[in-house]
């Protein structure tokens, strides 16, 4: 006979935090494997005061947090389960989780030796018992990484490339989070699709990061036009999502790049795919505005 060796617990593979600068907000990433029990957590994590918005993206649960604790008025049924607490200090982020019955476990015994927890502890769990546990991150900051420019009309793919590239890269210091390609207006000097890339990453090593990611553009690249850029807010500012969607809407005077005034933007490749690659840093994760073809009208 087959045995399972825990039958009633299911590890999450890796949990991220990244930090505003401030450290008054943090954006806690949970990458899962079982989708009822993310999308239960997604239902009820939402109603703690501390959890300001919660999305899915891909096999992530994202939960956008305010710095604080709270006392959690736990109810069966109606709000089993829930974030308490989130603290960031220098170099760590605590988050703590409670809940009753199964929400309990999920609470105490799935999250605390996740990939990504520096340590944590948890109260025994199970049945109908309420029970808790803090686990402590490394504070992150999240780099979003454009790219345009990388094919020519016979070979290639920028989306792939892109991909492949941010899978490469990572190691104990960063963690690749997403992929999105974000569709341009489609000028004349196009390839064919004229879309941009964006890979966002989690880290603690932003320039050995962006060095690895820019030796292997530059290493495989097939195209003498390539353009990298590089943001490291941890939201991105409304002169960055208006210029995206200046990009996105039409032909744009390539010096409204140099009016661009955002400290957290950094152009690591200055060629001519540089506009759609900072035009497509803003709609990371916006898969429906990054996808809309625009009309030049619209």
């Amino acid at each position: 006979m087959m045995n399972i060796s825990e039958p009633y617990v299911i590890h999450y593979p890796r949990i991220v935090a990244v930090a505003q600068k401030d450290g008054m907000r943090v954006e806690l990433i949970e990458f899962f494997e079982c989708v009822g029990g993310a999308m239960w957590s997604k239902c009820h994590y939402a109603q703690s005061p501390i959890v300001e918005q919660v999305r899915c993206v891909g096999s992530t649960m994202r939960y956008l947090l305010k710095a604080g604790s709270v006392d959690l008025a736990l109810e069966g049924s109606r709000f089993p389960a829930g974030i308490s607490t989130c603290t960031v200090d220098e170099s760590e982020i605590a988050i703590s989780y409670i809940g009753m019955g199964g929400g309990g476990v999920g609470a105490a015994a799935c999250r605390s030796d996740a990939a990504g927890v520096l340590r944590s502890r948890s109260d025994v769990s199970g049945g109908g018992k309420v029970a808790g546990s803090t686990i402590w991150l490394p504070r992150m900051q999240r780099v979003l990484i454009g790219v345009d420019d990388t094919d020519t009309p016979e070979e290639g793919a920028t989306w792939t490339l892109v991909h492949n590239i941010a899978k490469a890269v990572v190691d104990e210091h960063s963690v690749y989070l997403s992929h999105t390609i974000v569709q341009l207006y489609p000028v004349p000097y196009r390839t064919k699709n004229c879309v941009g890339l964006v890979a966002e990453f989690a880290t603690t090593d932003l320039e050995g990061l962006t060095a690895r990611f820019r030796q292997l553009l530059e290493q495989y690249t097939l195209s003498k036009k390539t353009g990298m850029a590089v943001y490291t807010g941890f939201t991105p500012s409304r002169d960055l999502l208006a210029f995206g969607w200046k990009v996105k809407r039409g032909e744009i005077d390539p010096r409204l790049l140099e009016n661009l005034r955002d400290p957290d933007l950094r152009i690591i490749m200055d060629r001519r795919g540089i506009i759609g690659a900072v035009a497509a840093l803003p709609f990371y994760t916006n898969y429906t505005e990054a996808l809309e073809l625009c009309s030049g009208k619209t």
